[in-house]
């Protein structure tokens, strides 16, 4: 298999150009090949996450992103988060989501419950306040 720790950047790049035959010619499944790949792809996606961190979505950005990529409307949002005036509130970021609408929101739509309970600031919230909210 000879397959090698990824320690730098030229460990990473040889580990990219190893998986990008494998993606051209794609492996059996259960394949020596097909291992060799499971392997290489954890390995680089380990490196990534450590060298490479993505921050989560702002959660509104979350929600508008979600909205988009499934053509929900604000009507179909206000339903689960129960107004429409909420709906438009939390969109224009001038009140917090609470726990019950992450829980809808994550029931309903399937949307990931961590990347909408980061806190996050309020239109023309001083940033103290947002930091004190933020630490209780």
């Amino acid at each position: 298999m000879n397959v090698r720790p990824i320690r730098n950047e030229a460990d990473y790049d040889r580990a990219l150009a190893a998986i990008q035959v494998l993606f051209e010619n794609e492996p059996e499944t259960g394949s020596p090949e097909a291992d060799r790949f499971d392997v290489l792809a954890a390995l680089i996606e380990s490196y990534e996450r450590k060298h490479w961190p993505i921050d989560p979505p702002h959660p509104v950005a979350a929600i508008v992103h979600h909205m988009e990529a499934r053509n929900i409307t604000r009507s179909q949002l206000a339903e689960v988060l129960g107004s429409r005036s909420r709906a438009s509130e939390i969109l224009n970021r001038r009140r917090h989501l609470t726990l019950e609408m992450v829980w809808a929101l994550h029931k309903k739509w399937e949307l990931p419950a961590e990347a909408l309970i980061r806190p996050y600031r309020l239109k023309g919230q001083p940033k103290r306040a947002a930091r004190r909210a933020r630490t209780g």
